[in-house]
């Protein structure tokens, strides 16, 4: 809640739009500036100006329209507040100077864009949905393939995208295609991981991280990741990129074997696809309860369980039961009070909280999928699993993975909650997202651990990623937390953690087909 010593300041560039990316690395900027409370860049929408007013510039008169850029941040003085929106000002519109101290002049639009640079074949979009189709139209006429990462794209547009480009021999990845990798060139948030003979279909962004940093641990490359959006296998898009992906991995030499991620597929359209394939495929499906696919041999309910399977059929050995891991989830069991008895989970990944409420259900409930009201709050037995980077937490703010304090509050207001019993937390590192996530929320975890519970981490990653892959983990474990190898085993170390069994840790996993 504001308070009255706090300062209000924002300004509006007209006719400067800049794509979400950019406007979630300004607004990290700002918030990283010192007594900054709350900050924001974005495109003045009304939805976004809405938000603004919410967060306590409801007097504040904005001449903005659609096109114009707003930078707003709230701070303890005007001296703050002014130094943050320097900073994004800086993030946004210094490109580098040329030898004449001249700033280098970008592209304005796509065709401008391509005069520059003919032998581009792919673009990347990241614009307001409303927006997006208008654009992908564009670079879908100029012969390009197109990464979609805009969200919040009519079903129809998605359609009527891909039917278009099917027609045009172009993939469309995307709406809302948050991770592909094409060739060692990652696009959106993107891990560098090493190349091999794996082809992944992924309607799911950080399934797909999962599965090729997994993979990368174990000596595993992967050829391609096409990120065909959430909704490509539903009924109402009928897996159209999905397809089209298959197609390019089954006439690809260098791939050897298929993986397919996805999060609420539609039945008949994931078994069309899985029955189309030749080459040896494996899919990965959550939050699907259909026996249409459940009972074939090749689908599996997690995506260790998947990617471990793609290993063995290529030969390579999957990783063994972790004692170490069962042995502190013992010791932390054991120190636990009685009444602390709550699992908590926050995620900044979607797929990787809708499989560790998978893997939860089978030994509790209940389970809330929405954190309640201060007013209303939950029974004391009630676990809670939150997707933090949905868009009902992220509208106006960054996503979690770029602003790695969006986890914090949630985060500490578990150390003052005697009900809760274990803490657990997603970090997904690589290109695009915090440059050190684990220096925000390690300290944070630290005060959880202080106050009584336990938390509990994977680090989603490669060795060569940016952030340190090592490092990253090391501080989460000076904190005191207790770090899991795969997004499923901290799911169910968790759960043993919580339930009081810590044989549950190395859980031998059970094939949907076969409950």
């Amino acid at each position: 809640m504001t308070t009255p010593a706090m300062t209000l300041l924002l300004t509006v560039h007209r006719g400067a739009y800049k794509d979400s990316v950019r406007q979630m690395a300004a607004t990290r900027a700002m918030l990283e500036a010192g007594g900054v409370e709350w900050a924001g860049a974005f495109m003045a929408t009304p939805a976004n100006l809405q938000q603004l007013h919410a967060e306590g510039f409801a007097n504040t008169e904005v001449d903005a329209q659609a096109n114009d850029l707003v930078l707003a941040v709230r701070a303890e003085d005007a001296a703050s507040a002014q130094h943050a929106l320097a900073r994004a000002e800086a993030s946004l519109f210094t490109t580098g100077a040329q030898s004449s101290g001249a700033q280098e002049a970008l592209p304005v639009d796509l065709r401008a864009a391509l005069r520059e640079d003919r032998a581009a074949n792919i673009a990347m979009i990241s614009v307001p949905g409303p927006y997006a189709t208008l654009e992908a139209q564009k670079a879908l006429s100029e012969g390009l393939h197109v990464m979609l990462f805009s969200d919040a794209v009519e079903l129809a547009d998605e359609l009527a995208l891909k039917q278009r480009a099917r027609t045009l021999g172009r993939f469309v990845m995307g709406p809302g295609a948050g991770t592909s990798w094409i060739s060692g060139t990652g696009f959106g948030f993107a891990n560098r991981v090493r190349s091999g003979p794996v082809g992944l279909i992924a309607a799911s962004g950080t399934g797909a991280q999962a599965v090729m940093c997994l993979l990368d641990h174990l000596g595993i490359g992967t050829a391609h990741a096409i990120g065909v959006g959430a909704h490509d296998l539903t009924a109402d898009i009928g897996g159209l990129s999905a397809r089209m992906a298959l197609e390019a991995f089954e006439a690809d030499e260098g791939v050897r074997i298929i993986i397919l991620v996805s999060k609420q597929a539609d039945a008949i359209v994931a078994a069309d696809l899985l029955d189309r394939a030749t080459k040896p495929i494996v899919a990965v499906l959550l939050g699907t309860s259909d026996d249409r696919v459940l009972g074939r041999e090749e689908v599996y309910s997690t995506l260790e369980q998947g990617t471990f399977a793609a290993a063995r059929l290529l030969g390579y050995s999957p990783l063994e039961a972790d004692q170490k891991l069962e042995a502190q989830v013992a010791a932390a069991a054991a120190q636990l009070p009685p009444e602390r008895t709550r699992l908590v989970g926050l995620f900044s990944g979607g797929t990787l909280c809708e499989e560790a409420a998978a893997i939860a259900a089978r030994y509790v409930a209940p389970i809330e999928r929405t954190a309640p009201h201060p007013s209303e709050p939950a029974g004391e037995a009630a676990h809670l699993l939150l997707d933090l980077g949905d868009e009902d937490h992220t509208r106006g703010k960054p996503h979690p993975m770029i602003d790695a304090a969006a986890r914090c509050e949630q985060l500490l207001a578990q150390a003052s909650d005697p009900t809760v019993a274990v803490v657990l937390l997603d970090l997904v590192i690589g290109e695009g997202s915090h440059p050190d996530p684990a220096s925000v929320l390690a300290p944070a975890a630290a005060k959880v651990v202080d106050a009584g519970a336990v938390v509990l981490v994977c680090v989603v990653g490669a060795p060569a990623d940016p952030q340190d892959l090592r490092r990253q983990r090391e501080q989460f474990e000076r904190a005191g937390c207790i770090l899991a190898p795969t997004t499923a085993r901290a799911a169910y170390a968790a759960v043993a953690i919580a339930i009081r069994q810590p044989a549950i840790a190395n859980a031998t996993e059970i094939r949907p087909s076969r409950p």
